[in-house]
């Protein structure tokens, strides 16, 4: 009797692309600096992408009034508190200290 895997692996499917060889040259360099290999590299990519452009493209309903309500929110100036001062008064990365 074999035990359930906490996640089914299913076979992948084949997809070709045409690729030039600068191209896979340049997917194969980053694919082994992140330390995975070419397919798992493509496939993270183009998924992120895919995720990317149809979360681009939600469309979020409200009524009037809460779309009014929002853009004052947004218009607003911050509020201070402890957390938005202690940030603003980090230094900042790109200045040098001297």
């Amino acid at each position: 009797m074999t035990l359930p895997n906490k996640r089914q692996v299913r076979p992948r499917e084949t997809l070709n692309i045409r690729i030039r060889p600068e191209e896979r040259s340049l997917i194969d360099y980053a694919a082994r600096a992140r330390g995975t290999n070419r397919t798992d590299f493509i496939l993270d990519a183009a998924r992120r992408a895919a995720e990317d452009e149809i979360l681009g493209r939600a469309l979020i309903s409200v009524t009037s009034k809460a779309y009014v309500e929002f853009l004052t929110r947004l218009d607003a100036p911050a509020k201070p508190n402890k957390r938005l001062l202690r940030v603003m008064r980090a230094p900042v990365p790109w200045k040098k200290m001297g």
